[in-house]
């Protein structure tokens, strides 16, 4: 048995974390006396007794752990935004290339991706690579998110209250922390518009990518890439070209994959092929946090990955 300690178990991302290694068959998960828990030395004798720390804690706590991780060379999985391009650490996102599994069970530090990235870097990487987009280009990143994704506030600030919106925009001063990471493992030489939303709904998430070609690319050329680079891969399901698969069709919803690890990739194309949209749809909670997190935490102690990525 492998031992996981989970900084944070107490949060969004920690409870569903917890959740899903109860159920695994070689982690046994150690916590720490919530009347400890902000306890250096305790913290410090539970980092050298686990295999791995995840740390499921907002950004500067994250980094006050990481120090201490450091101190004691333990290997940390943080699930915060604070070090997704930082020197040192691997990126936590299996799917990115042919290399990143491997990179991910060596590394010390890996930094889990946020929900949003993960979407929009899956669908723009490997076009931009394949040159079937082009790197300089301005791309516009539209997403809408379940309110869970804002962790306990906001999470209380919906649920049971009648006067929350429905539908609300939001990280209008364009400097959302998820920019520098979409801009970096993406490939893109200028950094994107993005327009978060988060709505009704407790989790589920779709992230939108408008596509308008030049030259004699097509939105099929960019399907068929998709579907190429992606076509082992356990968690990415490249739908058929201009096919909504939705349990509300023809509607295109953020639902049907809560509480799993997988992500949906569709691309949508206008008749004359030179426009239309990407569409990544996920659960913010799910491959965009805690089965992440735990596929990463398989990769990384040498499990096999589909282990209690989902919720039971």
């Amino acid at each position: 048995m492998k031992k996981v300690f989970i900084d944070g178990e107490t949060g969004t991302t920690g409870l569903q974390v917890r959740e899903r290694l109860i159920h695994h068959p070689d982690i046994s998960v150690i916590s720490i006396d919530p009347a400890k828990k902000r306890d250096v030395e305790e913290k410090r004798r539970l980092m050298k007794e686990a295999d791995v720390t995840v740390l499921c804690l907002p950004d500067e706590a994250a980094k006050d752990s990481v120090a201490l991780a450091k101190e004691e060379n333990c290997r940390i999985l943080d699930a915060s935004s604070v070090h997704r391009i930082a020197d040192g650490w691997v990126y936590g996102l299996p799917e990115l290339d042919a290399s990143q599994r491997n990179k991910i069970h060596t590394a010390q530090f890996v930094s889990n991706p946020g929900c949003y990235p993960t979407g929009a870097v899956l669908l723009l990487k490997p076009l931009i690579e394949a040159g079937l987009l082009p790197a300089d280009g301005d791309y516009s990143i539209n997403a809408v998110s379940g309110y869970s994704g804002g962790g306990n506030a906001l999470i209380d600030r919906y649920e049971g209250n009648d006067q929350t919106p429905v539908y609300g925009a939001y990280g209008l001063s364009f400097n959302h922390k998820h920019l520098p990471e979409m801009k970096v493992w993406a490939g893109l030489h200028k950094t994107p518009i993005f327009v978060p939303s988060v709505g009704n709904f407790r989790q589920g998430m779709l992230t939108f990518l408008p596509i308008h070609l030049k030259g004699e690319t097509t939105m099929a050329q960019l399907h068929a890439k998709l579907a190429e680079v992606y076509a082992k891969d356990t968690f990415v399901t490249v739908n058929d070209l201009n096919l909504i698969i939705d349990n509300a069709a023809p509607f295109l919803t953020p639902h049907d994959l809560e509480n799993t690890n997988q992500i949906e990739l569709s691309v949508l194309s206008e008749p004359n092929g030179q426009s239309g949209v990407l569409v990544a749809k996920l659960d913010n909670l799910g491959k965009g946090a805690s089965g992440a997190a735990v596929q990463n935490l398989n990769i990384m102690l040498g499990f096999a990955e589909d282990i209690a990525v989902n919720l039971a």
